[in-house]
């Protein structure tokens, strides 16, 4: 099921994409807002950011992934309409 919304093409509904054509967001993502389609962009381009926790995960890392949760927790709990909900599972 492709979904094509404003010229881009998204695999379904709350299914990020990596956007490395877009020059400032890395990210893109096809929500539906009461009813309405609307594309949510995140995540700076080109960004090192913390990932995925991984096992021997250096101090420095699980420190930025914790502070960019606590910096956006409030807009995190927004949910899904929120870049840094998807900021938040995606990148971190």
């Amino acid at each position: 099921m492709s979904i094509v919304y404003r010229g881009e093409t998204f695999s379904g509904y709350n299914k990020p994409k990596r956007t490395p054509n877009h020059p400032t967001k890395s990210h893109a993502v096809l929500i539906k807002d009461g009813g309405k389609d609307r594309m949510i962009r995140f995540g700076e381009q080109g960004a090192s950011t913390a990932g995925k926790p991984k096992a021997g995960e250096s101090d420095k890392m699980k420190a930025k992934r914790k502070s960019f949760k606590a910096r956006h927790a409030k807009n995190i709990a927004k949910g899904k309409t929120s870049a840094a909900y998807w900021a938040s599972r995606t990148k971190w």
